[in-house]
């Protein structure tokens, strides 16, 4: 039996980036998914689940049926996903352990990468953890490989010491970072009652509210004449563009909101004289205040339209998805689950759930009959070259999941609530 640091370190090294415009249309986004996919299937088939099976579209599903005197168990499931972002390399993946004694950390001196004790909040409760982090040119990977090592292991575990438990479902998905994770997941061949993600930080946190999301792309036509005869005829679409976003609220992008806040995220822009083109992330925990942001998006474009001429500005908006919190508001025995769980495991601090600022696959499982909200995986600064993980917080994370399939807490804190 390898331990949960080990079988991190393996899924950390094999390259599955997600790509937004790979694959249009179809999943996976990436062909690279599948080698830690047929990775994951041999490893379950190893373990014992009869039913493992990977899908054409790179989904891995399996399960463990309940042992004798649990059937009365709820089956829960444990989603998490395979690929990572696109926002930064994935690939050769230079892992390394720091006993942290505070300070900053240098991930490479060569090239003067450092994480900054300042910049970087969450070390100061650190100090005394072994820290993965990476030598600074690409992510970890944490995002969400310490999931999946989290629920291997829980398994391994399981099986190996004959626990007993309820019906347990597990999958993999890929493509969740371009938010198509759960486009194709089979809910009913799952066969779970409830599931949980595990894309999350600090053991002692639990999340069941996210952003409701959407993209909004902007296309504006400008009009290119030569600049020695263009006073009073040139329509420069970059300067456009520039205006167009001027339009929008200052204050209201990711790096001044916090909490339950909503922005605007500028996350592309690009152009000539002739054309320019912006993508917007557009966020809010609020459904009204959601609406109320593509709104504005339309209304800047029509004030774009008013200064130089009708047709000028194109406005498509697509919903990613929904806060899973106008779900399982109704659901809270679920919750009452992970808090009785992280209690057992003795997490240092109270249990506590705070809104995600983003999404996970559990938006779109919960929105699809799945009830899905998120547990802790110890993983922090997804998406860059400073994400990392405490080998101490993986391991207590893995205590978190054993309690959650602990027949006695799941009799004491959900079938009784679910009941009353």
């Amino acid at each position: 039996m390898t331990d949960v640091i080990s079988k991190f370190l393996r899924y950390v090294s094999v390259n599955t980036i997600s790509d937004f415009y790979g694959n249009p249309g179809n999943t996976p986004s990436t062909q690279c998914q599948f080698d830690l996919a047929y990775m994951l299937l041999d490893e379950l088939k190893a373990l014992g689940l009869e039913d493992a099976r990977l899908d054409p579209r790179c989904y891995v599903y399996g399960s463990l049926p309940a042992t004798p005197g649990c059937e009365d168990l709820p089956a829960i499931g444990f989603v998490t996903h395979m690929d990572t972002s696109p926002e930064l390399s994935g690939e050769n993946v230079k892992t390394r352990t720091v006993h942290y004694e505070g300070g900053d950390i240098v991930l490479n001196e060569e090239l003067d990468i450092v994480m900054r004790a300042a910049d970087f909040p969450m070390l100061s409760r650190m100090v005394g953890h072994d820290i993965i982090c990476t030598d600074g040119t690409t992510l970890l990977g944490a995002d969400d490989k310490d999931g999946i090592a989290i629920v291997m292991q829980v398994l391994e575990e399981i099986i190996a010491e004959g626990k007993p438990h309820g019906k347990i479902c597990v999958a993999f998905t890929p493509d969740e970072e371009i938010g198509r994770g759960a486009s194709n997941f089979d809910v009913e061949g799952f066969g779970a009652d409830f599931a949980y993600t595990l894309d999350g930080g600090a053991p002692n946190e639990y999340h069941y509210e996210t952003f409701n999301a959407a993209r909004a792309e902007v296309t504006i036509q400008g009009l290119g004449i030569h600049t020695g005869s263009a006073k009073d005829q040139m329509k420069n679409a970059i300067l456009m563009a520039q205006e167009f976003n001027g339009l929008l609220p200052a204050l209201e992008t990711p790096g001044h909101t916090e909490g339950y806040q909503g922005f605007y995220h500028l996350l592309e822009m690009s152009g000539t004289v002739e054309n320019a083109r912006l993508i917007y992330n557009l966020r809010d925990h609020d459904m009204a205040r959601f609406e109320d942001r593509k709104r504005v998006i339309r209304e800047a474009a029509r004030q774009i339209e008013l200064r130089y001429g009708e047709g000028r500005v194109q406005v498509e908006i697509f919903d990613h998805y929904f806060n899973m919190y106008e779900i399982l508001k109704d659901r809270m025995e679920i919750l009452d689950l992970v808090e009785g769980a992280m209690r057992a495991a003795g997490v240092d601090g109270e249990p506590t759930h705070l809104p995600i600022r983003g999404g996970t696959d559990g938006c779109l499982l919960t929105y699809k009959g799945l009830p899905c909200p998120n547990l802790p995986s110890s993983g922090y600064h997804a998406h860059g070259r400073y994400e990392c993980v405490s080998v101490q917080e993986l391991k207590k994370c893995v205590e978190v999941v054993h309690k959650v399939l602990d027949p006695e807490v799941i009799r004491a804190c959900y079938l009784k609530k679910e009941t009353v």
